[in-house]
């Protein structure tokens, strides 16, 4: 089994695929923030490093999913190799962020790269709005994300929600973060596995 969790910054995903692993005994697999050699400069200077830090993402998007595809263990993931390709370069190539050459190119390693992987068996959406976005942003406190844009959060949210309405590779759960805390309370995160639950039992 292959869960995914995606959404903005700040939506939530690294804690509720930690809440999900723990209640199913399944193996996390998280976005590589801490180790990424980029992500500094690109706050500092989207322009000069977003190919740079986009190929990085989209690299080891990859490695994570042939682990999951080579393996036998159950993977919950935090963020996919599909939301670097339609959410973040993209936004990043129309807000003039990325060169249309830099563009050009990496799509067509994206492609290349998607047509040997398998989609998640659930892919969970956590919606969230701007205000929700930024509460949670500064409530962590990383120094590299202090100067994220207001609009830039709500450009990759406009992203995600046409993503997400045309998104066909498999079963997908909506959760509204705006209405749900499942990090403190307990009410919300039995809802979300309830849903979760409904979605897996349907794939058997």
């Amino acid at each position: 089994m292959h869960i995914a969790i995606v959404g903005n910054i700040g939506a939530g995903k690294t804690t509720l695929t930690e809440l999900l692993a723990k209640n199913y005994g399944w193996e996390a697999m998280y976005e590589s923030v801490d180790q990424n050699p980029y992500l500094e400069d690109f706050y500092s200077d989207m322009k000069r490093w977003s190919f740079n830090l986009q190929i990085y993402f989209l690299n080891s998007r990859f490695q994570q999913i042939r682990e999951i595809q080579s393996g036998e263990k159950d993977i919950i993931q935090d963020r996919t190799i599909y939301e670097d390709a339609h959410i973040f370069a993209e936004n990043l190539h129309e807000m003039g962020l990325m060169t249309t050459r830099d563009h050009d190119n990496y799509r067509a390693i994206f492609e290349n790269i998607t047509s040997y992987i398998n989609p998640p068996h659930l892919l969970i959406y956590l919606k969230a709005s701007v205000p929700t976005l930024v509460e949670n942003i500064q409530r962590r406190g990383r120094e590299y994300e202090a100067g994220i844009r207001i609009d830039y959060l709500q450009k990759l949210n406009e992203k995600y929600t046409k993503w997400i309405k045309g998104y066909k590779e498999g079963k997908l759960l909506i959760l509204d973060k705006d209405k749900l805390d499942f990090a403190n309370n307990p009410e919300d995160l039995g809802f979300v596995i309830d849903s979760i639950e409904r979605e897996i039992n349907g794939l058997f």
